[in-house]
């Protein structure tokens, strides 16, 4: 960050008075620019024993295989959000069951929050990010072709979990680039 949003000065790296990390702060007006993690929000849509997967049609990771799931907008709770990217990438309406997956993906500043969700009725189509959705049963499930690691992990746990009739909430760190 160079200049300040409220103002247009300069702004200057520096730790301000009372807190303990460098700030972008603007020399002119003193307002302080905090940079946080962006939310990432969406679901693990079930129907039966089937999950619903979407192929991205955008970058990054164009092709590969996801969770729907995209940025939390502002004036939106997460579960809104998770509801909503389920609607744009998979045409699909989807009832929250519970939070599922919390992963704080430090090297890209994301925090990811996945629901498990059910998916009434086998009706989804083809959202504008996606270019094929469909249903997978475990031993359909692409491994080799999903996007993330945040999905692979959450759907590991869902495959564990469901043999085990208990869905506890997962918290995962990722440190690392992939």
């Amino acid at each position: 960050m160079k200049f300040c949003s409220q103002c247009g000065s300069q702004v200057e790296l520096m730790i301000p008075e009372g807190d303990n990390r460098p700030r972008h702060v603007c020399s002119a007006c003193n307002t302080i620019h905090y940079q946080n993690p962006n939310i990432v929000a969406g679901c693990l849509p079930v129907h039966g024993d089937r999950v619903l997967l979407c192929r991205r049609a955008i970058e990054p990771r164009y092709g590969f295989w996801t969770l729907p799931a995209g940025f939390m907008e502002n004036g939106e709770t997460v579960e809104h959000a998770a509801r909503r990217e389920t609607r744009e990438e998979a045409c699909a309406e989807v009832e929250l069951l519970q939070l599922y997956t919390v992963t704080s993906i430090t090297h890209v500043n994301q925090v990811q929050m996945l629901y498990l969700a059910q998916l009434a009725r086998p009706e989804f189509g083809v959202g504008e990010e996606s270019l094929e959705v469909a249903l997978f049963d475990e031993t359909e499930i692409p491994w080799d072709e999903l996007a993330f690691e945040t999905i692979r992990n959450a759907l590991q746990f869902y495959f564990e979990d469901r043999k085990r009739g208990e869905f506890p909430t997962r918290h995962v760190e990722i440190h690392r680039n992939r």
